[in-house]
């Protein structure tokens, strides 16, 4: 695991840590933090695309339907091998990381596979944080970035932009946005089958 991977890892095992000891009413400083990150991490796309260093590259474009793809498939494979619904199993992994949307949609549906699609998809983000960094190392940077599904347009997004440069930044954020604008849609045309 690379300096950055243990940085990261251990600053949200600690603001873990805080919360559950110390239980701080930050209301909603996270968010304005977060926009704050996105705004920045817009500035270093646009100061890159200004120099014309960065065109948006087809792959950009196509990797958004390639990850939609791999997870549907992904969550169809795994329903069948562990003997769960279908349906709802395809539509948790349709989600595509995006836990506060999916757990609530499915859950009218199904309690269980509305926890199920919550926990899967933190649990996608979890993971981006945690192996995104390493990946990097055997596969290329843009192809990395589905792992972390819609996420990648905001919470994984920073972590991508530091540990796989500015140049897959707007690879990172054309994926996050595409599924972003994808799920809502995609979620109940799943449910409704």
């Amino acid at each position: 695991m690379s300096k950055f991977s243990i940085l990261v890892f251990s600053a949200l095992l600690l603001g873990i840590a805080v919360g559950f000891l110390f239980h701080p009413n930050i209301g909603k400083g996270y968010e304005f933090a977060l926009y704050v990150l996105i705004f920045l991490i817009g500035v270093d796309i646009g100061g890159s695309l200004s120099e014309g260093t960065d065109r948006i590259p087809k792959k950009a474009l196509m990797l958004p339907f390639s990850t939609l793809i791999g997870s549907i498939a992904g969550a169809a494979l795994g329903a069948v091998v562990m003997g769960l619904s279908l349906k709802y199993s395809i539509a948790v992994g349709a989600g595509c990381g995006w836990y506060s949307l999916t757990g609530p949609v499915i859950a009218p549906y199904s309690a269980f596979y509305g926890a199920v699609g919550f926990l899967a998809n933190i649990l996608r983000e979890l993971l981006t944080v945690v192996l995104y960094p390493p990946l990097i190392r055997r596969i290329p940077k843009g192809a990395a970035v589905s792992i972390g599904g819609a996420t990648t347009m905001d919470t994984t997004l920073g972590l991508i932009a530091k540990a796989g440069g500015r140049d897959v930044a707007l690879t990172a954020f054309i994926h996050g946005f595409i599924l972003t604008v994808l799920v809502p849609f995609i979620l109940p045309v799943i449910l409704g089958i």
